[in-house]
């Protein structure tokens, strides 16, 4: 037989009302505007050369595209819904 114990938790409100809004507030910032290469490639999980051979040339995503001199920028949203059109088609 195994030995009965008793376990009891304590939880400081405020330190957890604190991290919840912490991290509420993180996921809400967390919307993209714009995303440039090296995000695109995190979060499609593809390599930038990848990215610059197969897709970013297609107008579906070109028409997203921003510079700002030698800078590149896409609108984020219209461009993930545009690469997964392209990847949808595959």
């Amino acid at each position: 037989m195994f030995p009965s114990g008793e376990i009891k938790i304590s939880l400081d409100e405020t330190a957890l009302r604190k991290h919840i809004d912490d991290e509420l507030s993180k996921q809400i910032h967390q919307q993209l505007v714009l995303v440039d290469i090296s995000k695109l490639a995190e979060l499609t999980c593809m390599s930038v050369k990848y990215l610059e051979d197969e897709l970013l040339h297609d107008p579906r995503i070109r028409v997203h595209e921003v510079r700002k001199k030698r800078k590149r920028w896409w609108i984020a949203q219209p461009t993930f819904k545009a690469i997964v059109d392209i990847v949808s088609d595959w």
